[in-house]
């Protein structure tokens, strides 16, 4: 028996030497045990790269997978924008389209207002025109009003003459002269005594004591005739009221 150093996987051991052949068996044992060692690390280095190459390709999945998704956002963005410009722009176009159309209601508003003035202005001033033509000669009808009551005063004692032709050529241009003012528009105001009296229509220049009954509140003389040039009463006839 004797003592023998061995150095395995750099250490150092030390084992008692029996005989030759328990030193190859022994040696075969370590031999066997070191391919074990060596397999083992061989194959713990392969699964570490296996893991690694596997950890790179996930990476790498995902890298790819991160610039698919980055991609779809961008088109799907990009189609958003899109959508978001059609939008707006159709928006834009219904926008310009109502303010057309409310400014051609403006305009329809303004000419039918313009429309309405004018016919009113016509119908205005074709009225002012058949005044003005009915009273045109309100001022000469005005002046000759007194003429026309000393012809009726007149005429009232001519009827007492025995003159009888004297009488129809009087009454004769009476009756003509009150047919050309007819025809110029100047009509007598008619008043009747016992008529009702209307403020809009007689002047009361005083007031008597009724001489009946009947007469009371109404018109008991005439005093001054009143005339009218076509609707505008241009003398007011003058009229004397039963008191009751």
């Amino acid at each position: 028996m004797s003592l023998c150093h061995i150095n395995l996987l750099g250490k150092k051991f030390d084992i008692v030497s029996f005989d030759d052949t328990i030193v190859v068996f022994i040696g075969i044992l370590i031999l066997i045990f070191s391919i074990v060692l060596i397999k083992h690390f061989f194959k713990m280095s392969k699964d570490k790269k296996d893991l690694k190459d596997k950890e790179v390709e996930a990476t790498v999945e995902n890298t790819v997978e991160e610039k698919k998704q980055t991609s779809v956002e961008k088109e799907n963005t990009s189609e958003t924008s899109e959508e978001e410009a059609e939008t707006a722009e159709l928006i834009e176009e219904v926008s310009e389209e109502v303010k057309l159309k409310e400014k051609l209601d403006q305009e329809k508003d303004r000419y039918l207002r313009l429309f309405a003035e004018f016919e009113n202005y016509k119908k205005r001033t074709s009225k002012e025109r058949i005044d003005l033509f009915k009273t045109a000669n309100s001022e000469l009808m005005t002046a000759i009003l007194p003429v026309l009551d000393d012809f009726d005063r007149g005429m009232v004692e001519i009827e007492k003459s025995d003159d009888k032709a004297l009488v129809d050529g009087v009454k004769l241009i009476r009756t003509k002269l009150k047919d050309i003012l007819s025809q110029k528009n100047l009509e007598e105001v008619k008043v009747e005594k016992g008529g009702e009296f209307d403020s809009d229509v007689h002047e009361a220049i005083t007031q008597i004591p009724a001489p009946s009954d009947d007469l009371k509140g109404k018109i008991v003389d005439v005093v001054e005739k009143g005339y009218q040039l076509g609707d505008k009463i241009i003398r007011y006839p003058k009229v004397v009221l039963g008191i009751k």
